[in-house]
Formats: C-alpha cells, sequence, structure tokens
C-alpha cells in the first residue's frame, strides 16, 4: 500500500495534471472497473486464450519465487522452470505450421539460416505480479493521465503503468518505454559481443550505471524533474578504454530533451553530446545498434508517426534465466549468424504490435520499426527494423527474467541481428562475469551521474 506521503503527492499529480492540459486521457468506468478483475491491475487480460495455449494469469509470486534459494542481488539468475523440456521446436522445415504466431523477423531468420536457426517452445507462464503500489497508480493513471506537447511529453504519476488501455500508438509507446517499471538502480559490468558472419567476434565491455528514483518503491509522485540518469564507461576495445557517456532523461522530450556528455580519454575533457540518441552509433557496439534500438526503442517518438497494429498471439523469449546461467560460456552461447538456439526459451503470450513510419522531413536508418510489447509486463520484447527501401533489415529480441530483489522483470541479453550483414550483437552478457546485475541497491544518485561524474571516472 502507498504511505501517506505516497498518497498525498497522488493527490498532486491528479491537480498538475488537471491545471496543465485539458485533453484528458481517461479510461471508461468500466475498463477502470475491470483492473484487478477480469483485467490483471494494470490492464493485461487475465483469461487465458481459447486453445488453452496461453494460460489463465495467475500473479501468484512477488519477490522470491517458491523452490529457489535467492543469495541476494549480483548474483547470475535463478530459473524457477529448469526442470521444463520444450514442448516442441520450430525449424525452417516445420514454420509454416506456426506461421501465424511468428514475427516477421522470425521468418526472415528461418530462411537466412535454415539449417541452424530454432526455436525451442516451452509452457508458457504467467505467474509474477506486481506489487500493490504499483496497481494503485496504474488505477489513478487510468483516470488522469495524458500526453503533452504533441506526444513529446507525458503529465502523470510515477510508480505504475502509464495507459493500461492505450488508445493510440503514441500511448502505447510511452507505456512500453519510457514509463515502464523497472528496477530502480542497475549496476552491472556486460560483455558486448559482434559477431560476424564468418564467426569471429568482436569483443565490447561496459560498466553500466542507470538511476530512475520516481521508481523507489515510496516516491510515486508527479513527472516533475528528470525521469532517470544513465552512465556507461569502456573497458573494451582497448582502443576505446576510459571513455564515458552520461546523460539525464527528463518527462519532456520537447521542453526539456536529453541531456548528454561525453569524456574523450585522448583529449581528457568532456564535452555535451547535442542530440544524444535517435541513430546515432551506440557506443561500444561497432555500429551495429543505433542509441535508440537499445531494448528495441527509448527517447524521444518525434521522427516517427505511431500506430498500434493491433494484438496477436506470438512465440516470443520469456522467462529467460537459461541464457544468463553463470556455467554457460560464451563458446557455447555465441555461434556464427544467431546465438546458441538450445540457450533461448520462447513461449506463447498474447503481445501489442507497435509500429512507427518515419515522418515526412525527418531522417533516421530505419524508415519503418515495428515492436512487439508484452501484455503482462508492457515491455518491449521484439523488433523489426526496416531500411530506406522498406526492406527488413535488422530484427532484435530482448530476453527479460523476473528479478525477486526488485519485484519486476530485468532486462538481460539484448539479440540484435543484421540480416544484410549476415551477423549480430550479443549484448549486455553477463555470463562470464563474476556478478551478475546489482538491482535496487540503492546506493546510486544523482551526483553519480553528469559531466562531473565523467570528469572523475576519466583515465
Amino acid at each position: 500500500m502507498l504511505n501517506r506521503h505516497a498518497l498525498t503527492r497522488l493527490i498532486l499529480a491528479s491537480a498538475v495534471s488537471t491545471l496543465m492540459v485539458s485533453n484528458v486521457y481517461a479510461a471508461t468506468p468500466e475498463q477502470i472497473e475491470s483492473l484487478g478483475k477480469d483485467r490483471t491491475c494494470v490492464g493485461a487480460e487475465r483469461a487465458g486464450n481459447a486453445a488453452g495455449t496461453i494460460p489463465e494469469w495467475s500473479g501468484k509470486w512477488l519477490g522470491v519465487h517458491d523452490g529457489v534459494d535467492f543469495k541476494g542481488t549480483g548474483n547470475h539468475p535463478i530459473d524457477p522452470y529448469a526442470d521444463e523440456k520444450p514442448l516442441f521446436v520450430i525449424t525452417a522445415g516445420n514454420m509454416a505450421e506456426h506461421a501465424e504466431h511468428l514475427s516477421v523477423g522470425q521468418k526472415a531468420l528461418f530462411e537466412q539460416y535454415p539449417d541452424t536457426f530454432k526455436m525451442p517452445v516451452y509452457p508458457s507462464h504467467r505467474d509474477f505480479r506486481f506489487p500493490e503500489s504499483v496497481c494503485e497508480v496504474t488505477r489513478q493513471n487510468a483516470k488522469t493521465a495524458k500526453l503533452v506537447d504533441d506526444g513529446e511529453g507525458t503529465v502523470a504519476t510515477t510508480g505504475g503503468i502509464l495507459f493500461p488501455f492505450p488508445e493510440t500508438g503514441l500511448e502505447l509507446l510511452w507505456t512500453s518505454s519510457i514509463f515502464t517499471y523497472r528496477p530502480w538502480t542497475e549496476q552491472y559490468t556486460a560483455d558486448n559481443m559482434y559477431i560476424l558472419a564468418d564467426g569471429s567476434r568482436n569483443h565490447g565491455q561496459l560498466n553500466s550505471a542507470n538511476l530512475a528514483i520516481h521508481l523507489k518503491p515510496g516516491n510515486e509522485g508527479p513527472t516533475t524533474g528528470p525521469s532517470s540518469y544513465y552512465l556507461n564507461q569502456t573497458n573494451l576495445p582497448t582502443r576505446d578504454r576510459g571513455e564515458v557517456n552520461t546523460g539525464v532523461e527528463y518527462w519532456n522530450h520537447k521542453t526539456d530533451p536529453r541531456q548528454s556528455w561525453r569524456y574523450d580519454p585522448g583529449t581528457r575533457r568532456v564535452r555535451q553530446s547535442p542530440e544524444y540518441g535517435f541513430d546515432m552509433q551506440f557506443p561500444g557496439s561497432g555500429g551495429s545498434i543505433t542509441v535508440d534500438e537499445v531494448r528495441i526503442f527509448n527517447g524521444s517518438p518525434q521522427r516517427y508517426n505511431w500506430n498500434i497494429v493491433g494484438k496477436k498471439e506470438i512465440y516470443v523469449p520469456y522467462n529467460a534465466y537459461k541464457i544468463h546461467g553463470k556455467d554457460l560460456t560464451y563458446d557455447e552461447m555465441l555461434t556464427p549468424n544467431h546465438v546458441n538456439p538450445e540457450v533461448m526459451r520462447y513461449e506463447l503470450h498474447r503481445v501489442w504490435v507497435l509500429e512507427a513510419n518515419l515522418k515526412n522531413g525527418y531522417r533516421h536508418l530505419y524508415s519503418k520499426r515495428r515492436m512487439y510489447v508484452d501484455e503482462d509486463s508492457w515491455l518491449m520484447l521484439m523488433g523489426d527494423n526496416y531500411d530506406a527501401r522498406g526492406q527488413l533489415w535488422r530484427t532484435s529480441m530482448v530476453n527479460y527474467f523476473y528479478a525477486p530483489e526488485a519485484n519486476t522483470w530485468q532486462a538481460g541479453v539484448g539479440l540484435y541481428h543484421d540480416l544484410s550483414a549476415g551477423s549480430y550483437l550479443a549484448f549486455n552478457l553477463i555470463n562470464e562475469q563474476s556478478k551478475g546485475y546489482i538491482l535496487n541497491r540503492g546506493d546510486l544518485k544523482a551526483g553519480n551521474f553528469g559531466p562531473e561524474a565523467a570528469r572523475r571516472l576519466g583515465l
């Protein structure tokens, strides 16, 4: 339950939103009444599907799940479904039988790598739930949350889901990118492996830290001030060792755009990075991904027109514990063309399909993008990106797992496939690191980010 101060902030958030805008998003009374009943408290359909291949939402676990000897944050995740075997395996030979449940990107991977790409499909589980505070904030947002400044900003209450019943593409985008309920502090050292078509590897490594103070339990309130902070320090490749990229995000991309700084170890100077984001090359990725496709999409929606295609039942990476196992080596995982299929877990789930088309007069490497958003967690799980000719160029997926120390899901290994080059990037690998993701430890503050922090870390 929310404490007295948090409830006060909820009331203030509602008052501020009423004053600032008149075009109010509001779910219908019937929709709001359905939350926690035939809908989960964040708006997902509680029922399973007619075929019985998607189960009813149970939400039986919050925090540490049954049968797991949890040792605390910073350890590699423990799989509560480790004893399960695949129900079946999709291959190029039988993909036609499963076509209605495959994304465009998945079909392309089967077509490009017919002898090696496979999808092991496991039983679907919907066993984890959000804390009660998330439910309360989500109900508040269903009544009062809204977008402002042509969809580039939001006025809402933090600490929950933004639009549990999205009506527009922008509402779905905000709900599944900036406004996700995720760990409020993240710290980790991760390897990024770029696998070329011939199987050779380029090794990158980053020390990363993220802070979203509004997600700290008890900090629920209005969307004022910074929304999040980030810092990435490069360890590898050696030529870039010591480079630092850091910045701060806000709730309105139009009035308060992202502020970013870069420390260059060659000159030992910190410079501001104007308009860091969009299709700039993400540091340490060898140009294989853009800044705004980390976790499928992040940052300003300005350059695209957004629309909801609908909801579909798709095989998506889910309950992805195995791929983060501490006993799994990179040699075992990182096969040519795509990751070893045996480390993957796919489940059938309902997803929202969100599409973005480049606006006239704007530029970006991707002319069209399609994202697949999980209905239960509101997280983007997969993305398809198209080139200027409208041809599918890159397809990506992020492997999430439930982190009990954070009472929510954690973004793990991202797999970004370049279909033109026959290469892929395995992003945020922790298997050969001594520690996993350190979540909600709470020792980060605003002073750990920004230009002065970059200078302190400079080599």
